[in-house]
């Protein structure tokens, strides 16, 4: 079925190469996503786990303010503001969203271990494909083919799930293991839902950088709604932080890596679409996998049986993931997320040109100096970051600091990589 406005076809080869370009940025967020949950592992040193969340969310809003001024500038999210303001409530429903469920990821870490917690709330991409499907016409006219791809992948997320739930149902550290599996799959529902605003965002035409910014007012707020009320009032809430002041930079650090990861993870939902974007940014769920057991030695001394379903489904989980990510959508389909993108944009009023600069990957306004607001945010982030970093001490958590920094320069390169091909390809629209 044809959109039904004169909305033109996109050409196949940009279509291609958008793509290729969401493909790309999917594993990107997959790296720095799992990269970031490293910081968490403090939980096992006492820190509490509300306490490690609200500090994420801190490093979360300093990169989600500071990142979009140094890359575009606040002028422009503000005119992005303009065009689509019914995306600002959207974008704060989104945020407090992930905030509950990244608290739900720290309980499940601090009771399960990053490597099977991950899978387990990386359920999500079943969400994602389901929303995607209802709300926005993925998959749309995608042909049998693809659709064998999509859901055979979810079948095989769902083995993979399966076996990493009884693994740590058996094994899990400190005997809860039921309340870590539990915590890991609410998550994993929260933040599916999470990316029906992310959709509607970038079918109407939104810059995921102007998104971001003001997804993170949510989160904040949130945090600090969960964090007061779980410490007693705001009296208890600063003796904490000054009683945990040593670690508090490895925590905000964590944030701040987190939305390196998302900013790709929301351009993979972009030009892919939340069905085949999120289930390749799940690839996260490899990362934490070595992170905790190269670097942290979680399955240290551990049977060989837990070895075998860890890695088994793990590796289950991320050939179901591949098999959905590469079921490329055709022109077809992706004329089926151009008639829902003249439905968002009938719906709010929104300029069609905007919506359409925003489904081809064309920025709309020419580059624009810096103000004196994006120099400040810049200036306060990287003073924040200073003060705690002065204060900080080494965590006292045994880890393996050569495999840690050859994880940290493998994600260094794939930054790089995939940040050029995103900025001549897009810059970054």
């Amino acid at each position: 079925m044809a959109p039904t406005s004169s909305m033109p076809p996109l050409e196949r080869s940009r279509l291609r190469r958008l793509q290729t370009l969401g493909v790309m940025c999917g594993f990107a967020a997959g790296a720095w996503l799992g990269a970031a949950e490293a910081p968490t592992k403090l939980v096992r040193a006492g820190v509490s786990p509300v306490l490690i969340s609200l500090l994420m969310v801190v490093g979360v809003f300093l990169a989600r303010w500071s990142l979009p001024a140094l890359a575009r500038g606040t002028s422009q999210v503000y005119a992005d503001a303009q065009r689509a303001p019914h995306l600002i409530v959207w974008a704060i429903l989104a945020g407090c969203l992930w905030a509950v469920a990244n608290t739900l990821t720290v309980f499940a870490i601090r009771d399960i271990g990053i490597s099977i917690a991950f899978p387990l709330w990386n359920l999500n991409s079943l969400l994602g494909i389901f929303w995607g499907f209802i709300f926005f016409h993925e998959l749309r006219d995608a042909g049998w083919w693809r659709w064998l791809g999509v859901l055979g992948g979810a079948v095989l997320m769902f083995v993979g799930a399966l076996l990493l739930a009884l693994a740590s149902s058996m094994q899990a550290p400190g005997g809860h293991a039921l309340h870590g599996v539990v915590a890991a799959l609410a998550a994993g529902a929260l933040w599916g839902t999470m990316y029906i605003p992310y959709r509607k965002a970038y079918l109407t035409g939104m810059n995921p950088l102007s998104f971001v910014a003001f997804f993170t007012v949510g989160e904040l707020v949130m945090m600090t709604v969960l964090a007061l009320e779980s410490t007693g009032g705001p009296g208890l809430l600063w003796r904490e932080l000054v009683t945990e002041k040593s670690v508090l930079f490895w925590l905000a650090a964590g944030g701040f890596i987190w939305v390196i990861g998302d900013l790709f993870q929301q351009y993979a939902a972009k030009y892919i679409g939340i069905s085949r974007g999120i289930p390749l940014s799940n690839t996260n769920q490899l990362w934490g996998l070595m992170w905790g057991t190269l670097v942290f030695g979680e399955l240290h001394g551990r049977s060989a049986s837990l070895h075998v379903e860890v890695i088994g489904g793990s590796v289950i989980m991320s050939a179901g993931a591949a098999a959905i990510a590469f079921s490329a959508a055709p022109p077809e389909e992706h004329e089926r997320w151009q008639a829902a993108a003249i439905r968002e944009s009938t719906l709010y009023g929104t300029d069609i040109e905007f919506v359409r600069a925003g489904l081809e990957g064309r920025a709309t306004e020419s580059s624009t100096a810096r103000t004196a607001l994006d120099w400040a945010m810049l200036v306060i982030a990287t003073l924040v970051f200073a003060v705690l970093g002065a204060i900080a001490r080494a965590p006292m958590v045994d880890l393996n600091l050569p495999a840690a920094l050859v994880l940290l320069g493998l994600i260094v390169v794939i930054l790089a990589l995939c940040g050029t091909a995103l900025w001549q390809t897009t810059k970054f629209s």
